[in-house]
């Protein structure tokens, strides 16, 4: 269901599909992986769940998809000699559900190039940063630690380097004076759950394209209010 433009800088990244069908990879709690899940539930989003992988079988996530009726399996990684034998039976799986988009909603493994490469631009995630600013762990208390007035989470294409590849969106939000890291990560996460579902719509509506590794989005527009933070009363 793939398909590329004639010029290979110019590639569209998915042709025309009636439903597009997901692998969401969790580690944990699964919180973005529940976001798409209700979006797929809504009438016309033209996406499914076709599975929840998880490297932890303890993951409460996969209760959570279970509860939806959604097909769910564990790939610990602790079973393998190696990330070379993990990664090929976590392609395994995925290819087993039809899946034919990859979304990493807090799957804590670095991933490697071999199977970077082999989904081949059909692998998003969603970081609580806005990238390329503060990649890794403790995002929030960093962002707080250097004093930044915006916050916020990017969901882009998955490259084999962390937290890396075209961003497709992002959303920011401005830190406040009273802010804790875990009161600046839920005003996050809230927004984290409203540009997932939106980035997998338009990868399923084919309005997404790369071109010299910049993400175009047909039909939208870039937001022209300036944001200021503080602002003075």
């Amino acid at each position: 269901a793939w398909g590329w433009g004639c010029d290979d800088r110019r590639r569209g990244v998915l042709a025309a599909v009636s439903e597009l069908s997901l692998a969401i990879l969790i580690s944990g709690r699964g919180s973005n992986m529940q976001a798409l899940v209700e979006a797929c539930a809504e009438p016309g989003f033209p996406a499914r769940v076709a599975t929840v992988i998880s490297n932890r079988s303890d993951a409460a996530g996969l209760a959570t998809a279970a509860s939806h009726g959604i097909a769910t399996a564990v790939v610990d990684h602790k079973g393998f000699a190696d990330r070379e034998t993990f990664e090929l039976a976590l392609d395994t799986a995925i290819d087993e559900s039809g899946a034919e988009l990859v979304c990493l909603a807090g799957f804590m493994r670095l991933l490697g190039a071999d199977f970077v490469d082999r989904r081949d631009n059909r692998l998003i995630n969603i970081h609580p940063s806005l990238l390329p600013a503060y990649k890794g762990l403790d995002t929030h208390e960093r962002v707080l630690a250097d004093g930044a007035r915006f916050a916020g989470c990017t969901v882009h294409f998955v490259r084999p380097a962390m937290d890396a590849g075209p961003i497709i969106v992002q959303a920011a939000v401005p830190v406040l004076a009273d802010d804790t890291a875990e009161s600046l990560a839920a005003r996050v996460l809230a927004q984290e759950h409203r540009i997932y579902p939106l980035a997998v719509r338009w990868i399923a509506e084919d309005r997404v394209s790369l071109y010299d590794n910049r993400v175009s989005v047909a039909g939208a527009a870039a937001a022209v209010e300036t944001l200021i933070n503080p602002i003075s009363s």
